[in-house]
This record gives structure tokens, sequence and C-alpha cells, in this order.
């Protein structure tokens, strides 16, 4: 067996044969034979830190005794108290928080009601607490504490399971009938192939961080239009070997859909790009703020593409802070923030802002204890979700105190998650037009827990 075939066969099994034909620029949405019954628009954005945030700092509690706990645990990664930005829930508890000082733009969408926080969530396949954890009495996802273990589990809730799909690629299978009159898959990723997005039936579509990616060497005039029409023939020729027609059929997707959607992007109103500058202005947060900007652009054309249901897949690098973490973290915590509201700023502008959702994902949270000059591998953690249609100005989900050694603690302040990953995906796959009987097929382990919407979607 050649070494091409090999690769095939290995993102066939990976990921199943829509994901190994849909890792390629061009990609489309289920072939599904149907006609688009949704009449409304919603987008999901997903910004995934890769590198595991340690976002013990990015949300910190503030009031005297929960943070004198936490200095404690966090050592010389502790954030200063009187740095802290102070937020006020609706629903106020015992202790009070505050967001990472860097943090200025989400501490005033989460005061303005458009921002939630979920503490201490991470992969689950069901609830467990220490007791259980140190038993062995509850099933746990694999290999805990590992980058690409972990990612995966965030992208696919596949537990102990073997999964081909992500959980977004599954929402676009469930909604596939209802999206069939798109002209661009429902899964659209700007930071490359990812389980996340991969369906039974739905296959995403792969761009750059600017626009769709084209061929070099292509035209409208004289040898490079003559080069695309050889192509062209090339690609549509009918070949025998199965492995010959989906390349084909993916290089000619790809040629169609780079034009459509970068000329469309070019009709997207250009006051948008202003509202970005401020948040590109660290040249190492600039691809956040691209990214982000075309997913604006490709939301304003959402018409002219007959869009009714996106995804969209960002990313920003850089979290796997086991050193440099005091000097790094400011950096990307201001990157985040200014990105965020920018992009929230945009959806305003375009006035869709009620309709559009960005939340975190990561690897995972990272240990409370320091290393000496940043943290290690943890398990739960904080994310974010941002837009009008949030109910912000809450938590949701309990805050658990920061103490090594304490209920939630398994080692070196590893916090086991009292709220899933799967309830959190749940939760926005309902919102984004899943049914409630729908909602195992895209969580799988969602029946384990008492509560699968989590309420901070409107």
């Amino acid at each position: 067996m050649d070494h091409n075939r090999r690769r095939f066969l290995r993102a066939a099994t990976a990921g199943g044969l829509a994901y190994a034909f849909g890792r390629a620029p061009g990609s489309v949405m289920a072939q599904v034979a149907s006609v688009n019954t949704l009449t409304d628009y919603k987008a999901l954005v997903c910004l995934f830190l890769f590198g595991g945030n340690d976002s013990w700092n990015m949300v910190v509690p503030r009031s005297t005794a929960e943070y004198n706990v936490y200095k404690t645990s966090r050592q010389n990664l502790a954030v200063d108290q009187a740095a802290l930005l102070p937020i006020n829930p609706l629903t106020p508890g015992a202790a009070q928080y505050g967001f990472h000082p860097s943090m200025a733009e989400l501490q005033g969408l989460f005061e303005s009601n458009r921002c939630a926080v979920m503490p201490n969530i991470g992969p689950l396949i069901a609830p467990i607490t220490k007791a259980q954890y140190q038993a062995g009495s509850v099933p746990l996802p694999p290999q805990l504490f590992s980058h690409n273990d972990q990612q995966d589990q965030w992208h696919s809730l596949k537990g102990r399971s073997l999964s081909k799909t992500g959980w977004a690629g599954r929402v676009a299978d469930v909604l596939a009938s209802q999206t069939a009159g798109q002209q661009l898959a429902t899964n659209i990723s700007l930071a490359g192939q990812t389980l996340f997005q991969a369906g039974s039936i739905a296959v995403p579509y792969t761009m750059g961080a600017t626009g769709a990616q084209t061929f070099t060497g292509f035209g409208t005039t004289g040898i490079n239009l003559a080069r695309r029409n050889a192509f062209e023939t090339l690609a549509m020729t009918d070949y025998s070997d199965v492995y010959e027609r989906a390349f084909a059929a993916t290089q000619q997707r790809a040629v169609r859909y780079a034009d459509s959607v970068n000329t469309a992007i070019m009709s997207a109103r250009p006051t948008l790009a202003p509202l970005f500058e401020t948040a590109s202005t660290n040249p190492s947060l600039a691809s956040l703020s691209r990214q982000l900007l075309t997913v604006a652009r490709m939301i304003d054309v959402r018409d002219r593409l007959t869009m009714t249901r996106q995804i969209f897949f960002i990313s920003l690098g850089g979290f796997d802070t086991h050193d440099d973490q005091l000097d790094d973290q400011p950096n990307l915590y201001a990157g985040i923030s200014k990105a965020l509201k920018a992009f929230h700023d945009a959806t305003v502008q375009m006035g869709i802002s009620d309709r559009v959702v960005a939340f975190t994902q990561s690897d995972f949270g990272r240990t409370l204890t320091s290393n000496g000059d940043g943290s290690d591998h943890g398990w739960g953690g904080i994310q974010l979700a941002v837009g009008d249609a949030v109910k912000g100005r809450e938590f949701y989900g309990s805050y658990p105190l920061l103490q090594i050694g304490g209920i939630n603690d398994v080692s070196a302040g590893r916090m086991i998650p009292t709220t899933s990953s799967d309830q959190y995906a749940a939760t926005l796959a309902k919102w984004f037009g899943v049914t409630d009987a729908q909602l195992s097929q895209v969580a799988p382990s969602i029946d384990n827990f008492a509560t699968k919407d989590l309420g901070f979607l409107i």
C-alpha cells in the first residue's frame, strides 16, 4: 500500500470519510436533498486557546478570605488583589471576584450583561467527587492532563469512546436538512483542520485567516487562464479510483468556493476593519484580530451566501505557560479582551449582536501551584461566552475555593470540574437550533448530568 493511501486511511479512521475528504480547503456542507427551512440567522464562534489557559488568573476572587486562599495556593503567580478589575454579578454570592487587570474590555462586557463566566468547567463523563476520583469508582476521560487528548475531548466530547466526529460537526449533521440551501458549509475554520467541525455527513470548509486560500498561477487571461482550465479539466475527469475521485472533488470545490468566498468578503462593509485596529497593536496577537475581522466579514455577507447557521473556529496559541507566565499572560489576556470587544462591536454595527455568540475553549485549566516560573497541566478551568444573546453578568456553575488539598484538588491544585464540557456544548447547541431530543447526539454524556442547559443563553 502506498504512502498516500495509508495517509488517507488513517484520516478516514480518525474522522470518517467526511473528515478525511473535508480537511482540505473547499470542503462543503452535507449533501442533503432538502429545502432550507431555517429563516433566522445564528452564528457560534469558538475561540480555542491552545496550550491550556491558566484561567484561575483570568477571573480571580478578590474578597479577602477567598483571595488569601488563592494567593497562598498560587504563590508567585498570584495577581495583585488591588489590581483586579471588580465585577458585580446580578446574583451575588459570598465571595467577590474580578477580571485580570489586562481585561478591561471583558470586564465592561460582563458589567453590561454581555459576558458570562463558566467557572471550573472541563471534560467529564459523569459528575465526580474527590473521593470517587481517588477510589476510581466513576469513569473518567482518558489521558487527563495530556494536550492532544484533552483538546480532542473538548472537540469531540468522546469520553472513553472512539469518535470520528466533533460536536460542532454533529450539530451540522442534525441541522443538515434545514441548512441544505446554504452556499457554504455550516462549519468554517479559519485556523486549520479540526476534529471539532468534522461530521458524519456535514463536511467543514477550511479557509485562511484573511479569506479563502487560492491556487497560485490561476487567472482570467492568457497563460493563467489556460492553466486554470487545464487544472479544472483534470479535476473533472471521471476517475475510477475512489481516492482519485475524492481528491478531484476536493480540488473542484477548492477552486469554486475560493472565488465565491473572496468575492463575497470584498463586499463586506469597510467600517468593520477600523474596529479591530486597537486589537491588533500587539504583533503576536494580530492573528486573532485578523481571524475575527474575517469572521465578521463572513457574517456581514451571510445573505449573499444564503447562510442561516454558521459555526466558526478560530484559535490563539501561547497558553502552555510552564514558564514566563507572568510576562506572557498579561499580553495574551489583553489581546483576547480587545479582540472579543472589537468583535462584539462589529456585531452591534451589523445589527445582529443578539444572534452571534463567541465562546472560549482550551485544552485544560492549569495547576494552582507554581513550578517557579509558570504552572503545569491541570483539569478544570474557566470559560467565557460573549454576545447580546448571553445572559451576562452571571456565573454559571460553582467557583471553587482555590485551596491546595481542598475538596476539588486531586493533586497540586488540579481542580476536578464541577461543570461538564458536555453541558457547555449542549447549551450552545440548543440555542443554535438543536432540540432537547437531539442533544445526546451532540453531547453523548449529557444524560449523565441533571442540568442539560446551563441557562446562559436567551
